[in-house]
């Protein structure tokens, strides 16, 4: 199947290298980053994840700044190789806890024995952390949470003053814990992907979420976990015909589940009912195209100011509740291709924010901080134009693409009434800890 896989740091150092059938060059690592670093897209577009050079497949994925790569001469499947090269990673982050270029290296003995367990000859033999606990016996080096930056997945679930605890997600499922404490807990997080697309007058053209119910465990003895969803949850445009009444009713349009969940009760009450296996894995995954209210919302104006003169106006105005806030803000503008320069004029007392003009590709760049619910902000952008302006600038300009990460928030309003652990002793409470955050996807706006 495959023939090689390694793993390169952003900087194309070789961290991880396994070579499987000898028939790809040993080179193939220098070749694959050098044609990603150089990628010679449209508008400076990143390398794809699959493409071929001299007759070599090249697969790649990004997981926690790091490339996972596999090679290959044959023709597969990309989604199958892709989806490894995303279980690969998975295990990994599942026994060192921390997947980055320190943690594999201080911990390169052990990764390359999940590697020998889970692929043999270039053929996948099992990707299940708890599988591989029978057959994997060295023990992770653990690195020290405490010394990574605040950007790390703990850092996304920040809200006001309360804090999950940051070494708790950072944790391996297989270390033994220092002193012998063993603390019990389960993270559930509800994550949504929104794609969204609006015309130029506001209005919303295509909308969609791809979301997904992620658990991690650190639970002794493996009890049963039964998670309680909206009591209006319906699957299907018309399934339950509206039994629930009212525009809050959540409708999925379709969905499917971990191998482990039964959903004996799922109809009726609305609950999941599982015994997680080791690691981090998928409960649920869903998908809704429904109408909902867009996070954002964004006010382009672009006028001529002369005949080699123009104005952008933007505001973004945020749709969702003070008590949210939006982390690492961006949109970008693609400018005409006459573009020769800009000067930026931000708001008085803008904190957090920064702009770019991008000549290579012609784009203008806004970036926030941080946007608190309810706020609105606003950027003031002059162009300069090398030749006389003849057709409207509005259609040489845009579309506008934003991306942000909104911790504790959900377009779907999908919720976790309550997450029980089943266990007959009356005195056993481990922590339980949800969690929401919602990325962008595809979120485009035309001018």
């Amino acid at each position: 199947m495959i023939s090689q896989f390694f793993v390169l740091s952003l900087r194309g150092d070789n961290i991880v290298f396994r070579d499987y059938r000898g028939d790809v060059p040993k080179g193939s690592a220098e070749i694959f980053f050098r044609k990603v670093k150089f990628w010679q897209g449209e508008e400076g577009e990143d390398a794809p994840p699959v493409f071929k050079v001299d007759g070599v497949n090249y697969l790649h994925v990004k997981v926690g700044g790091l490339l996972f790569v596999a090679t290959t001469r044959v023709n597969l499947s990309p989604a199958l190789i892709l989806e490894l090269l995303q279980r690969i990673a998975r295990v990994t982050k599942d026994y060192l806890g921390i997947l980055n270029e320190d943690s594999l290296r201080k911990n390169f003995v052990l990764v390359y024995e999940l590697l020998d367990e889970m692929i043999d000859f270039g053929y996948p033999q099992t990707t299940s952390t708890e599988a591989l606990k029978s057959f994997v016996f060295n023990e992770p080096v653990v690195i020290d949470a405490a010394r990574l930056p605040n950007l790390g997945p703990a850092a996304l679930f920040i809200q006001g003053t309360k804090r999950v605890p940051g070494t708790s997600v950072t944790k391996s499922v297989v270390a033994n814990e220092t002193g012998g404490r063993k603390r019990e807990e389960v993270f559930v997080d509800i994550i949504e992907k929104i794609s969204v697309t609006f015309n130029a007058s506001g209005y919303v053209l295509t909308s969609e979420i791809d979301g997904t119910i992620q658990m991690k465990s650190y639970l002794s003895g493996n009890p049963e976990i039964r998670v309680a969803l909206n009591e209006d949850l319906s699957i299907g445009r018309s399934e339950f015909g509206g039994a629930f009444g009212g525009g809050s009713m959540v409708i999925l349009d379709d969905c499917n589940f971990h191998e482990s969940v039964r959903l004996d009760d799922f109809e009726t009450e609305h609950y999941l009912t599982l015994v997680p296996p080791d690691g981090e894995f998928p409960v649920m995954n869903y998908r809704m195209t429904q109408e909902f209210k867009p996070p954002f919302k964004v006010f382009p104006v672009i006028e001529e100011a002369g005949p080699f003169k123009a104005e952008v106006v933007l505001k973004v105005r945020a749709d969702f509740p003070a008590n949210v806030t939006a982390n690492t803000v961006a949109l970008r503008l693609p400018l005409p291709k006459t573009t020769s320069r800009m000067s930026f004029e931000l708001e008085a007392g803008a904190t957090g924010q920064s702009t770019d003009f991008k000549e290579a590709n012609k784009t203008m760049e806004w970036s926030l901080r941080k946007i608190v619910g309810g706020s609105e902000h606003t950027v003031r952008a002059k162009l300069t134009l090398t030749q006389e302006r003849n057709v409207n600038i509005r259609k040489e300009a845009g579309p506008i693409s934003m991306s942000f990460t909104i911790p504790m928030f959900n377009a779907s309003k999908l919720a976790v009434r309550y997450l029980q652990v089943v266990k007959k002793s009356k005195s056993y409470n481990p922590y339980r800890w949800v969690r929401y955050v919602t990325h962008s996807n595809s979120y485009v706006v035309r001018v």
